[in-house]
């Protein structure tokens, strides 16, 4: 009788620990999709601001302002030698 309790509680304990690991995957999923959502979202705005930036001085100089913020060197690096092209360089372009 106690093996027979032994093995119901085997099974129960198995089928905890994959209903855990199912659980552990779909909060991975769903962390995983919020961030790419996330990346996109951000990729998004920048594009937008880049092309505003392009067309209206205001832009030009928050954005100018705001790459100053960036406190991170290697977030700095990213942009050296990429200045933002400011809407009269644009407007002079054919």
């Amino acid at each position: 009788m106690a093996s027979n309790l032994d093995a119901r509680i085997e099974a129960a304990r198995k089928k905890a620990e994959q209903a855990t690991a199912r659980l552990q995957a779909l909060e991975a999923k769903a962390n995983a999709e919020a961030r790419k959502l996330d990346t996109r979202r951000k990729v998004i705005l920048g594009a937008l601001l880049i092309d505003e930036a392009e067309k209206d001085e205001r832009f030009a100089r928050a954005l100018i302002a705001l790459l100053e913020r960036i406190s991170r060197d290697q977030d700095r690096k990213a942009f050296e030698g990429w200045p933002p092209p400011s809407p009269s360089q644009t407007a002079s372009e054919p």
